[in-house]
């Protein structure tokens, strides 16, 4: 008996019976009417515990062993390499001696457990992809990194050609907006959009943003310029509605406000956001504040909180916050924010990833929750910000002892239990 299971300190377990020489019902490895070509998912290294045992991937959430390996067996896992299809791989394990029907229970049984792909999987857009090798080759590790996260084989190329015909908007580019757009561009988002006014000033540079030649320059002009740099290829023409130059619209994927003024990113102004809400179009926080960084909430119209429900909830806790909040509002400041450089990446970074798993057609924990970080510790924790249900943005989801508020209440951290996400209805995952 073969079996697989997670690598040591994980629980599960795939059996998997060599002898039976039988093919699961239902398994016959075309997809679109053609045969696959099965290959071990390049992302994850192999190594051989021992003489009869293998195990796929280092890191413990993707590690698996796969054990007892005859000989045999191990030389057909050699050739699941992507450059064979299904009918070569009998061949091949008729030459070894194999049962009839062993290549596809194991090609099925590296699937269920997530360690198969498909090298020419992912349909026409991938077929695209594949067939533009610079651009590609440019985007090999984002791709490696979703064939961890896909676990259908051929997903992780499904999804990365996706990315290519979506729109995101991002409002701000300073030291977190200018980094988070090159970012989406570099991933391979097709049309990254960059508002902001204003001339670049010297604070406004960081690496992977506005370069340092760029002071002086309008700011929009200047991120655009560093999206174009920072994108692969220029993204394919395709018909369909757009959101034109200066308004958001329905055919816009995610906008992104990463404001330089960090009022804005404490508390913005729900009267701002009201075109946003109205469109249904999915907005996301990021910045910095005094020194610290946040990202989220993602707002899903109708189905998470939003600004109005973060307002709301604040003058609940704290009868005073109407009166500071008017104040803070009342004169811009004209000096210069703090805003670190690590902070700002690191920022950018966790938003662009947040970003990117929406638009994958996931859910990431900052829908329904803001993350908060601080130097020198940068230990994230979450705030969970839920509907209001005095808002008009959607009825509100709060029961008994459940208030959290912006200063006080349970805090969670990267490893804790994702909070509020989870509960969503799912209308907003399939964006691919």
């Amino acid at each position: 008996m073969d079996n697989f299971r997670h690598a040591p300190g994980n629980a599960g377990i795939l059996a998997f019976d060599r002898r039976s020489g039988t093919k699961s019902a239902g398994t016959t490895g075309t997809y679109g009417g053609r045969f696959m070509h099965p290959t071990v998912k390049p992302a994850l290294r192999r190594g051989w515990r021992d003489l009869h045992t293998v195990q796929f991937g280092m890191a413990p959430a993707h590690a698996m062993v796969l054990g007892p390996v005859d000989p045999a067996t191990g030389g057909l896992l050699t050739l699941f390499d992507g450059t064979r299809g299904l009918p070569l791989l009998r061949n091949e394990g008729r030459r070894m001696g194999l049962p009839e029907g062993h290549v596809d229970g194991l090609v099925e049984r590296l699937s269920r457990a997530g360690l198969l792909d498909d090298a020419t999987g992912g349909g026409p857009a991938a077929d695209a992809l594949r067939g533009d090798p610079a651009v590609l080759d440019r985007l090999r590790p984002d791709a490696a990194s979703l064939s961890l996260v896909d676990r259908e084989p051929g997903g992780a190329m499904r999804r990365l050609a996706a990315r290519r015909a979506l729109h995101v908007r991002v409002r701000g580019a300073g030291r977190v907006g200018a980094v988070l757009a090159s970012a989406l561009a570099a991933a391979g988002v097709g049309r990254v959009d960059v508002q902001d006014a204003g001339r670049v000033e010297p604070w406004d540079v960081a690496p992977g943003g506005l370069p340092v030649e760029s002071v002086g320059e309008r700011r929009d002009e200047a991120a655009r310029r560093a999206v174009r740099a920072a994108a692969p290829s220029r993204p394919p023409r395709r018909g369909g509605a757009r959101a034109p130059a200066g308004q958001d619209g329905p055919g816009l994927s995610l906008v992104i406000l990463a404001p330089r003024d960090p009022l804005a990113v404490h508390a913005p102004d729900p009267a701002d956001l009201e075109p946003l809400l109205a469109s249904g179009t999915p907005h996301l926080f990021a910045g910095v504040v005094e020194g610290t960084g946040i990202v989220g909430p993602l707002v899903l119209p109708g189905d998470t909180a939003c600004a109005g429900c973060l307002d709301l909830e604040r003058t609940d806790r704290d009868p005073a916050w109407p009166r500071l909040l008017a104040q803070w509002r009342s004169g811009r400041s004209r000096r210069v924010p703090a805003c670190d450089l690590a902070l700002a990446v690191t920022v950018a970074g966790l938003a662009a990833g947040h970003a990117l798993a929406f638009l994958d057609g996931g859910l990431p924990s900052s829908a329904g929750a803001r993350w908060e970080v601080s130097p020198p510790g940068f230990d994230w924790r979450a705030r969970p910000v839920r509907q209001h249900p005095a808002c008009p943005c959607g009825p509100g989801e709060k029961g008994e002892g459940e208030r959290t508020s912006d200063g006080e209440g349970p805090h969670e951290t990267m490893d804790g239990q994702q909070p509020h996400a989870a509960r969503l209805s799912g209308t907003w995952r399939a964006h691919v």
